[in-house]
């Protein structure tokens, strides 16, 4: 029976009209009472009896209106989750689902899990299941209204109290990109209502009146959210297994360490996701230091400890690269971003844009590939940039592009209609091209934007004093400063020690690329030489710049360091594509043979006094030699 559902849901699209014909119906039925209830004369309904009626008969409406096909897979599904059949829940959850979706409900919601509540003989458990997945398709497909973000969330409330605050681990089982699913999908509604909570000045006045009122101020708040991940991580005890593993004990010893709740792969890859959703919200939130310091046991550029999505490693790499790039630690988010732009989504774009920024911010030899890449999206900007301060509006476009939409984790005064109203209603400013204080203030994404910005303007004078010092070895302090008056700059000795003092600080960083360790020692180190076993917040001083200076009085003696192109991966990689060039050329098929061609017959050419000689002894330079 397994082996017909699993057929069933992987066979051919078209299949779905052939089982139309199968009926079936599961009436809703009425009380026992009711034709009793309607013979009476004197009886008067109140209400909420009518009301009740009229959902009932709505239901059965709304009921009716479900095509067969999707009666008949809810009914799979729910017995799949029943018998914990995990093959049958994953074909149901990636194929079935999508496939109907894309037939029945591309541009509609699903049925309410009300509705559907018969088929599934009023499974609570299951119904929690099946508005997830409501949930999260009116998200994708659709635009959720503020009853769809608090029922959403209610949903999700539901959904984790049943799985923490049970008698024991529950039997369920579900498969691994369901279950990231859940938790990506739960930090995006958050996410998602954060930002419309945040914009006061378009909300109605029932949208501000629910925000206002208690159960509107507690909804998707912060400390729910990551009491959830927290909670997930000690019940299911990810970050002492994680460890355990890290140092080579036993499965038994594993097993008595994580207890009854860490043996099972349910709770164990929640406790897994939610680190990397930990890490996710409190980049979210501009704890950049904290959002590094929860990943500590999961490490960078090494493998899950299990088959996770391709989308597990891709949100890994992009908030720790945003956590590095915002620490001013250019080169590690550098390397974080090369180490996996190889092999992923539609999420590669906006790394490609973070790295063109590293490049600008900190130019460091990366991987060929991926540097051909990002110059062939993104050269044009990379060139306003190295411009210095014209280059500050492409500097900030890329930056709100790439970035993440960051979020604060208080509300607007909902509940204070004098401080809201000041909120809506801002002081004018002096200039009218200048932005409200409030404005700037009160959206974190502007917050982070103007620090990167100062950021990038205090670098503006690096690119021209590089370029000059790379002239000399050495250089009178009196007469760079000329250099630089000269070219329209209008500095003074003073301001130019500042620029180089600027540049060298610029020069150096903390970081965690070829650090000694393991790794220097012959043992191998991860993607990017990032290696698990170092602290992610760890790292020492490291030069950066292939240009360095002293300044000795009133000289400046510059020292410039090439590093050495790796000839060895440029070679194996030309090779490598020699390789399947010549494979191509011997899988195609030879050329059709044509006839040779058919010789003209010499014509005798009479010959004309004055004409240019066509042979004869030739000269040195070609030309042919007149008599």
């Amino acid at each position: 029976m397994a082996h017909q559902r699993v057929a069933l849901w992987a066979a051919e699209p078209d299949l779905d009209d052939d089982i139309n014909d199968v009926d079936v119906d599961i009436p809703i039925p009425l009380p026992s009472s009711t034709n009793e209830l309607y013979d009476d004369p004197n009886l008067q309904l109140d209400e909420g009896a009518l009301q009740a009626m009229q959902q009932h008969i709505a239901q059965q409406a709304a009921f009716a209106q479900i095509p067969d096909v999707v009666k008949r897979f809810i009914v799979h599904f729910h017995q799949a989750v029943l018998d914990n059949n995990l093959q049958e829940i994953t074909v149901a959850y990636e194929s079935g689902w999508t496939r109907l979706t894309e037939k029945y409900y591309a541009k509609t919601e699903w049925p309410e899990a009300e509705t559907i509540a018969p088929l599934v003989n009023d499974d609570q458990i299951f119904l929690i299941l099946y508005r997830e997945l409501y949930y999260r398709h009116v998200y994708s497909r659709l635009q959720p209204n503020v009853d769809d973000r608090f029922h959403s969330y209610e949903n999700s409330c539901e959904l984790f109290n049943y799985l923490l605050n049970s008698d024991g681990p529950v039997q369920l089982s579900l498969p691994a990109h369901w279950l990231w699913d859940i938790i990506d999908e739960f930090i995006y509604q958050f996410q998602s209502f954060s930002l419309f909570r945040s914009r006061p000045a378009s909300k109605t006045d029932d949208e501000l009146a629910m925000l206002a009122s208690e159960g509107g101020a507690q909804a998707w708040s912060s400390y729910s959210v990551l009491n959830v991940l927290y909670s997930l991580i000690q019940k299911s005890r990810a970050n002492e297994w994680l460890k355990a593993r890290a140092e080579g004990k036993s499965d038994e010893e594993i097993e008595e360490i994580v207890g009854e709740y860490g043996t099972k792969p349910l709770y164990r890859m929640l406790g897994y996701f939610s680190i990397i959703g930990l890490l996710r919200v409190h980049v979210l939130l501009g704890d950049f230091t904290l959002a590094l310091k929860v990943m500590e046991n999961v490490g960078l550029g090494q493998k899950a400890p299990f088959t996770a999505p391709t989308a597990v490693h891709v949100s890994t790499a992009y908030h720790a690269g945003i956590c590095y790039l915002m620490l001013r630690r250019i080169p590690d988010a550098a390397r974080v971003f090369t180490g996996v732009l190889n092999w992923i989504n539609k999420t590669a774009d906006r790394m490609y844009a973070l790295l063109a920024l590293c490049h600008v911010l900190a130019p460091t030899r990366l991987d060929d590939n991926v540097m051909n890449i990002v110059r062939e999206r993104y050269g044009e900007q990379i060139g306003r940039m190295g411009r210095g301060e014209e280059g500050l509006s492409t500097f900030e476009e890329l930056f709100l592009y790439a970035c993440p939409k960051f979020i604060s984790a208080n509300s607007p005064p909902y509940d204070d209609p004098a401080a809201l109203a000041s909120m809506l209603n801002p002081p004018t400013p002096t200039s009218p091209t200048s932005q409200s204080p409030n404005t700037i203030l009160n959206d974190p994404t502007q917050r982070h934007l103007r620090a990167m910005s100062s950021h990038f303007l205090s670098l503006t004078p690096v690119p021209s004093l590089k370029s000059l010092l790379k002239l000399y070895t050495s250089l009178d302090a009196q007469k760079l400063t000329g250099f630089l008056d000269t070219s329209g700059a209008g500095a003074d000795e003073e301001e130019v020690l500042s620029w180089m003092m600027v540049m060298k600080n610029a020069g150096r960083c903390v970081g965690r690329v070829n650090i000694t360790g393991p790794a220097a020692n012959g043992e191998k180190d991860n993607e990017g030489g990032l290696r698990p076993s170092e602290s992610l917040l760890g790292g020492d001083w490291m030069s950066i710049s292939d240009l360095n200076f002293v300044i000795d009085q009133n000289m400046v003696h510059i020292a410039e360091s090439t590093v050495g192109r790796r000839y060895a991966g440029w070679f194996i990689r030309n090779s490598e594509h020699t390789a399947r060039v010549l494979d191509g050329i011997k899988a195609s098929p030879l050329p059709p043979r044509t006839a040779p061609p058919v010789q003209k017959k010499s014509v005798d050419v009479p010959k004309v006094e004055g004409a240019p000689r066509t042979a004869g002894p030739k000269v040195a330079w070609g030309g042919v030699k007149v008599a």
